[in-house]
């Protein structure tokens, strides 16, 4: 996904009541995305996910059809890994719960504006891309951008970096006192010449 090219973004509505629909459908647009389709039912915005292959989705939870929005989540998720933003006046606790495990780059909860709709959309751009690039920072490549290779730990701790952990965060995680994790960091720094975090996320994300 290239979030640069805003021009040529694509975004599929799943929503079943048609002038919330449309309401999306015109603020969408406004906001210079493209729509590509309209559903109604959890049938038609599986057939228009297999057929468009949008950008983004978003997703009311409360569908017409044979499934859940949450259901049809769950395989976009699975089979497409296309990004989703869910749209609800649902925000009790179980449903809370059960839209967290397909893992959403956003939740809404109607009604909202169309500055609310803005937020949530670029972040999730923001969110997911970060996750690309991150899946794409395998060790062998870290390695190649310095002199001295990183140890297996080093790189675990400067994938958290890259995530904005602190060191008490990072320490937690890997059940290590946060003084370790200061040395951790002071050699990824040696070795990646630079002198602070945003430098080193810089020198590898960039």
């Amino acid at each position: 996904m290239d979030a640069g090219g805003m021009e040529n973004f694509r975004v599929l509505i799943v929503e079943d009541e048609v002038f919330i629909a449309e309401d999306l459908k015109r603020a969408i647009e406004k906001l210079g995305y493209e729509v590509c389709e309209v559903c109604y039912d959890s049938e038609s915005a599986l057939d228009a996910v297999f057929k468009h292959l949008p950008d983004m989705v978003l997703l009311d939870i409360n569908i017409r059809g044979s499934r859940d929005g949450i259901d049809v989540a769950e395989i976009i998720q699975r089979e497409y890994q296309i990004p989703f933003i869910f749209l609800s006046s649902l925000s009790d606790k179980s449903t809370l719960e059960r839209a967290k495990q397909t893992m959403p780059m956003g939740y809404l909860v109607k009604p909202f504006k169309d500055v609310d709709l803005l937020t949530t959309i670029e972040m999730a751009i923001f969110k997911f891309s970060s996750e690309i690039r991150r899946k794409n920072l395998d060790k062998d490549y870290m390695d190649s951008l310095i002199d001295h290779p990183l140890s297996a730990k080093e790189y675990d701790i400067l994938l958290d970096v890259i995530d904005g952990m602190n060191n008490s965060q990072i320490a937690r995680k890997h059940f290590i006192s946060v003084n370790t994790v200061k040395t951790h960091v002071k050699n990824l720094f040696t070795k990646l010449d630079v002198s602070d975090r945003v430098s080193a996320v810089r020198k590898v994300v960039a």
